[in-house]
C-alpha cells in the first residue's frame, strides 16, 4: 500500500487557483514505477468554484516509450480519502479501478471500513471514463454532476534534483532562479475527479491522502 497525504481549506471563497500537493518520487523497490506507485496528490478549486478537484498521479518518471506501454492495473483499487473531522479518520472515500479499458469511479461515500483495508464501494457508483490513450487527445467523462479522466500526463511536479543535491552537501547555498527541471520530458498516469464541494461535507477544512490498495 502507498498512502501521501495533505490538508486542505475547503472554504467556499477560497482563493482561485489555490493549489495544495503533496509529492513523492522516490519509493522502495519493491513500489517504484509499477500501478501502486503514487508520485503525486494535488486538490483545487475548480473553474467552477462550487466544485472541488483531486489527482492522483502515479507511475513517476516514464519516458514517452515506457508511457506508451504503461497501463493501470485492475488489481489496484486507487483511493482518495477524505477526513472532514479533523480526526484524520477518512470520513468518505473516492475509489477508482480500472475494468478493461475504462476507470469506474465510485463516492464520495463512507466507507465500509477505515484503515488499510477496502470494498470497493459498487452502491455508490458515480461514473467512468474511456481511459486516454499516449499521444491521443484527452478523453473527459461527465455524469451525476462529477467529471472524470483518466490517462498519461506530462509529469507537472518541478523539481532541481540536481541542485538540491549541491545544496545538501554544501556547494551551494540555495536554489537557482529558473532552476532545471529534473523531471522534464517525463510522464506520468493520473487518474483525476472533479466533485461538488457539497458532497464532502460541510468543514470549512478537510484532510486528504490518497492510497493505492493490491487486490488480495
Amino acid at each position: 500500500m502507498k498512502k501521501t497525504k495533505l490538508l486542505l481549506g475547503l472554504s467556499l471563497v477560497a482563493i482561485s487557483g489555490l493549489i495544495f500537493i503533496a509529492a513523492d518520487h522516490a519509493d522502495a523497490p519493491a513500489v517504484t514505477g509499477n500501478a501502486s506507485d503514487i508520485t503525486d496528490v494535488y486538490a483545487f478549486q475548480g473553474q467552477d468554484t462550487n466544485n472541488m478537484v483531486f489527482v492522483v498521479n502515479t507511475q513517476g518518471l516514464l519516458s514517452p516509450g515506457a508511457t506508451a506501454t504503461a497501463t493501470f492495473s485492475e488489481n489496484v483499487l486507487t483511493e482518495i480519502n477524505i477526513d472532514n473531522n479533523g480526526d484524520n479518520v477518512e470520513d468518505l472515500v473516492i475509489q477508482a479501478i480500472r475494468k478493461n479499458d475504462k476507470m469506474y469511479f465510485f463516492g464520495p461515500v463512507a466507507p465500509n471500513t477505515t484503515g488499510t483495508t477496502s470494498t470497493v464501494k459498487t452502491t455508490a457508483t458515480a461514473g467512468s471514463v474511456e481511459i486516454s490513450k499516449y499521444g491521443e487527445s484527452a478523453i473527459t467523462a461527465q455524469q451525476n454532476g462529477m467529471k472524470f479522466f483518466a490517462g498519461p500526463r506530462d509529469d507537472p511536479f518541478f523539481f532541481d534534483l540536481g541542485q538540491f543535491k549541491a545544496i545538501l552537501m554544501g556547494t551551494a547555498s540555495g536554489f537557482n532562479n529558473p532552476g532545471t527541471d529534473t523531471f522534464a520530458g517525463t510522464n506520468v498516469l493520473s487518474i483525476v475527479v472533479e466533485v461538488p464541494k457539497s458532497s464532502l461535507g460541510s468543514s470549512s477544512s478537510i484532510n486528504i491522502w490518497a492510497e493505492t490498495k493490491s487486490k488480495l
